[in-house]
């Protein structure tokens, strides 16, 4: 599969771009696109940022940037959350991977979508582009990485279908967001430690309630590590 195909998965995937014409008419394993995803996180946090182009005060930006990255994304990783965050509610393994099949959202899903869009939107406040774009980029790179460090929670769904992502491309992938890191400046490795905490927090859990990943597992993932790496550029800054 060339690169640009893997690229092209990644983006239809990540976000709402219908780009599924350009893709081959065979079917393409997710995790062959899986070191392209930080250059979706890259696409996703650019689009984000044009509200920083508009006058006005900062945390309206900030809010037009989370809502416009939500809409582009299609709610994936907040829907994820959501899920994820609700099987806290569950007695075991079965009861939780039950609970995230749900299409209901329950107080614990709630609350985390509060909290991580309240977060989100005052940490871009004093924030800028280079900011959101690497903790976009690596954000989806905590998802290949969380890909990587379990295994399949269930026999299906897309934790199972999407595949083992491999030491080549996690290592492309972590060098990708590690370059994003560095042109985002001030602030990168309070960032990094951030955000890897988070990634690490949420494998443990999963790997405690679920013995594996799911797809809102990775979701999860993604959007804790985005979050928590925006809590860390401002404060550091």
């Amino acid at each position: 599969m060339a690169k640009w195909h893997q690229f092209i998965l990644a983006l239809v995937f990540l976000t709402r771009l219908p780009l599924e014409r350009l893709l081959p008419q065979r079917i393409l394993p997710l995790s062959a696109s899986s070191w392209a995803f930080p250059l979706a996180g890259v696409v996703v946090g650019a689009v984000a940022s044009l509200p920083f182009l508009l006058p006005g005060p900062a945390l309206l930006h900030a809010a037009l940037s989370v809502a416009l990255a939500t809409w582009f994304t299609g709610a994936l990783h907040e829907d994820a959350l959501a899920d994820f965050t609700d099987a806290a509610g569950g007695r075991d393994k079965q009861d939780r991977l039950r609970i995230m099949r749900d299409s209901a959202i329950g107080s614990f899903g709630v609350i985390a979508l509060i909290l991580t869009s309240l977060i989100r939107v005052t940490a871009l406040g004093v924030l800028g582009p280079w900011h959101l774009i690497a903790a976009a980029a690596c954000g989806r790179t905590a998802t290949v990485l969380t890909l990587g460090a379990m295994p399949p929670a269930r026999p299906d769904g897309l934790g199972h279908a999407a595949g083992a992502p491999g030491a080549r491309n996690l290592g492309v992938a972590s060098l990708i967001a590690i370059l994003c890191l560095f042109w985002a400046g001030d602030g990168a490795f309070i960032a990094l430690v951030a955000g890897l905490a988070a990634t690490g927090f949420t494998i443990r859990q999963a790997r405690k309630w679920l013995g594996g990943h799911t797809g809102d597992v990775l979701g999860t993932a993604s959007i804790l590590t985005e979050t928590a790496m925006l809590v860390g550029f401002a404060l550091a800054i």
